[in-house]
């Protein structure tokens, strides 16, 4: 699950703290690193449990009515959205159910926004067309929960501020995490039962080792990189840059030079991205060309062996 567009965030943030703390000590940092991708995780395993505590309170509400409706004569709820069947094969899911296992901190604690969310969800059209339709399907029952996350669990400011309170490391994870609960729901399949697999933690051990190898490039060669900045820049001022500027360039420099494997069309594109969020408005425009001219730099001088595109990075 934990991609390179997440380690590179990752990075670009404890980089930057690191040079903020007094006490630089990389081993301590790179477990910070790893603590912080493995929360992002566990953010993933959360949200896919607030799922399961949105159906249990919907069963709640239906086991009540139901309960009046037997009193009073009248016809009884349907089940149709609590016996979802989509939602029952994620509730017996064995791996998520053994990530729930050891949660101290779990849905349970934050009804409140589970139930607006319940509330939200049974007064959407989304809601009303599913029990209304004729259709009756795993596929049917999977779409809708597909939809109901992607409208109301996607760019939910409530939920947001509530996950921020439960962990700081979730402040910038939530928009990536999203995608990949979608990407889960989508692949599930019924055949599998209780046995499908989740996202692995890292597809493999190469994201693993791309991150800590990147990590220490970055710190361990820093002087050297920003020499490269300062050879690179006679055609730019230098005393523009903010000192985040000079942190996303020096690891976009120890990817270029670290991955031989990564082009450097990429590796610009992603880095020019993350100035957008991380720095200044001007800063993108400013880091794009920059590193354009480091990398050609880089291959004039034999410090990489890559191609350049004649139009260099990407337009900021």
């Amino acid at each position: 699950m934990i991609n390179r567009e997440l380690i590179r965030i990752k990075i670009v943030q404890l980089t930057y703290a690191y040079y903020q703390n007094g006490n630089r000590n990389i081993d301590n940092a790179e477990k910070e690193l790893f603590f912080s991708l493995s929360k992002a995780y566990d953010l993933y395993n959360s949200l896919l449990a607030l799922i399961l505590s949105i159906t249990k309170e919907a069963r709640h509400r239906i086991e009540i009515e139901a309960a009046r409706a037997l009193r009073e004569g009248r016809e009884m709820p349907s089940e149709k959205f609590v016996n979802n069947r989509f939602a029952l094969q994620l509730e017996s899911n064995r791996q998520l159910c053994e990530f729930m296992e050891n949660q101290k901190y779990t849905w349970e604690d934050e009804m409140d926004i589970v139930r607006r969310l319940c509330d939200n969800i049974e007064q959407s059209t989304i809601y009303a067309e599913y029990m209304q339709e004729g259709e009756d399907s795993y596929e049917a029952d999977r779409e809708l929960w597909r939809k109901l996350y992607k409208t109301f669990i996607t760019d939910n400011d409530d939920l947001d501020a509530i996950l921020e309170e439960r962990s700081l490391y979730w402040n910038d994870d939530k928009d990536i995490v999203d995608t990949f609960v979608l990407k889960t729901i989508k692949r599930f399949d019924e055949k599998n039962k209780s046995k499908q697999e989740l996202l692995p933690e890292y597809k493999d051990v190469e994201d693993k080792d791309f991150a800590r190898k990147l990590f220490r490039a970055t710190i361990l060669n820093a002087d050297q990189y920003q020499r490269f900045m300062s050879e690179a820049s006679r055609n730019w001022d230098f005393g523009r840059l903010a000192y985040m500027d000079v942190v996303i360039m020096q690891i976009a420099i120890a990817e270029m030079i670290t991955f031989s494997n990564i082009p450097v069309s990429v590796t610009i594109n992603e880095y020019v991205d993350l100035a957008k969020v991380y720095s200044t408005p001007k800063s993108a425009s400013y880091i794009n060309g920059m590193l354009d001219s480091i990398a050609r730099h880089l291959v004039d001088t034999g410090k990489i062996f890559k191609t350049m595109n004649d139009n260099g990075g990407k337009k900021a």
